[in-house]
Parts: C-alpha cells; structure tokens; sequence
C-alpha cells in the first residue's frame, strides 16, 4: 500500500503542497474553501475527461475550449429566443459532439495530424463565436429552474457542477476498464497497427472518441454559462491547456495506450488546487500562468525519470 503511494508522486505532491499552503493561509483548508475548489474545478474536469480518452488515443484536441464557447452561445440564444432550457441544453451538447466528430473524421480517414485538424478548428470556432455574438454576452434571463441549477445550484450545500464531475468520472472509469469501447481505446493508443489487423475498426473509433470529447466540451459549455447567466464570447480561452494539463499530471502517455481516469481526477484538482492557492497567497495573476506552467514542466520530467 505504502509503495503504490510512494509510486503515485503527483498525489504525494498534492498532500504535500496542501499542507504547506494550509500553513500559509488556515482559510485554504476550510469546508468553504474545499467546495469552491471542486466548483472551479468541475468545468476543466468535464473537458478533461474527453482530453483523457482522447490522448490516450494517441491524438491530442486544442479546439475544446472553442467547442464550449460557440455552444455555449448558441444554447443561450435559443434559451433568449423562447426554446425549452432542456432541449436547448440537449441541442448544444449535441452540436458539440458533431464538431469533435467533424474532428475526427478529418483525423481518422483524412489521415491528417489531430495537432493540426484541432488547431484549425479552435481558430475557426473561435471565430464563428465572435461572429454569432457579436462580440457581446448573450444573457439568460428566463433559463428556469433546472437551467440555472446546472451551474449554480446545490444540493445538500454541495454544488451541483461537482454531482455532475463526479458522474462523469465515475462513467469514464467504467468505460475505460468494462466495456469494449474502453479496451479499443487503449488499444488503439498502443498499437493502432496492430488494432486495425485483429479486425478493430480504429478509425471509426477513434472519430467517436473525438465526438465524445466535443460533446463534454459543450456540457462544459453549458455549465459555464448555467453559472455566469450569460455565455461570453471569450468564454473557454485557455481551457484546453488546463484540460491537457490535467490529463499529463495525472499519468496519461501524450504517446498514448497509457493513462486512467482516476489519474486525470488527480491532475484536475491539483491544478484547481493550485490555481486557488496562488490566489489566497495574493500571487499576481501575471505570475500565476508562469508558475502552473514550471510545476507542469517538472511533474512531466520527474514522470519521465521514473518510467525510465
């Protein structure tokens, strides 16, 4: 027990740096505190999880945070314009899974680089939202109930956003380790090749898990603006990285085949924790970015190091 411990060095880095800020700041570890790090970390989480399948592929997806903005715009407009919150929420959730298909398509058949299909779809969709809103926030006045619950609700005094990560990694797990699609993603991550003779259609498969990872990006989307009560046109600039950070913190092979949900729960909250912390120690916002990025760059090298 004590050496798989020893063996999971971001979790003993997590501990570690939780007591040290504890002592820093004795607000950090209050109930409070705890829950309104899990809130902020329930939206990277979500995108995460797509990330996670995603890169365990082999492949790698920067249009994730372009997905949550435009689909985050175009359900609240339809919310503004008189459409049912629900079947508005399904509406977004399911353009974004259409996009990360569109993704994938071009990746799995077109035979081109996810690196370079992604990047032409973030600056695209990033600038299709800034079209369709004007560059405006588009408000949410009358979303309802269980629209507004999705982001800013609670249940128990626990928000809601983090049910819903909570669910999600719960389902991811289960995915990744009992059902076929699960074993064919990591297959395909170890030997693509080799999947393709034993009679695996990656191709097919590798286009549904870049859908898959569009549609949590559009749930995101929705939580996002569920929350603020109003989609922002730069809404998800950046989330991407914190959503790839994640997922190399928790473990996952960027060479893909090799990597866990449960490691990638890890890797989002040490970097929520993070985040929280250089905020409660009054770090400057213009250090903060620089400092997410060294302990990124050394928690990849000390990985490094131990695999070899």
């Amino acid at each position: 027990m004590l050496k798989k411990i020893y063996n999971n060095k971001p979790l003993i880095g997590l501990i570690v740096f939780s007591i040290i800020v504890s002592f820093l700041n004795p607000r950090f570890l209050s109930v409070n505190n705890i829950l309104n790090v899990l809130r902020q970390t329930s939206i990277n989480s979500v995108i995460a999880i797509g990330m996670t399948l995603v890169i365990l592929t082999g492949g790698i997806d920067l249009s994730v945070g372009s997905i949550l903005a435009l689909t985050g715009a175009f359900g609240a407009s339809l919310i503004a314009n008189g459409v049912n919150p629900v079947l508005a929420i399904v509406i977004a959730i399911v353009i974004g899974g259409l996009f990360g298909i569109f993704n994938g398509l071009l990746i799995s058949y077109a035979k081109l680089q996810p690196f370079i299909v992604t990047l032409v779809t973030m600056t695209l969709l990033r600038g299709a939202t800034l079209v369709f809103t004007d560059g405006k926030p588009i408000p949410v006045r009358d979303g309802g109930d269980f629209f507004d619950n999705i982001g800013g609700g609670y249940f128990f005094d626990i928000p809601i956003p983090i049910y819903i990560m909570i669910a999600l990694f719960i389902a991811g797990y289960y995915i990744l380790n009992n059902i076929k699609f699960g074993r064919y993603i990591y297959a395909i991550g170890g030997n693509e090749e080799a999947t393709k003779l034993s009679g695996v259609n990656t191709s097919k498969y590798k286009t549904l898990v870049y859908g898959v990872c569009g549609a949590l990006s559009a749930l995101a989307g929705v939580i996002v603006t569920s929350r603020l009560g109003s989609a922002q046109p730069t809404a998800g600039s950046g989330y991407e990285l914190d959503a790839i950070a994640a997922v190399v913190l928790g473990g996952t092979s960027l060479a893909g085949g090799v990597g866990t949900i449960a490691g990638t729960a890890l890797g989002a909250i040490i970097i929520g924790v993070l985040g929280n912390a250089l905020n409660l120690l009054n770090v400057s916002s213009y250090y903060q970015m620089m400092v997410k990025a060294l302990v990124i760059l050394i928690a990849v090298l000390i990985d490094k190091k131990s695999s070899k």
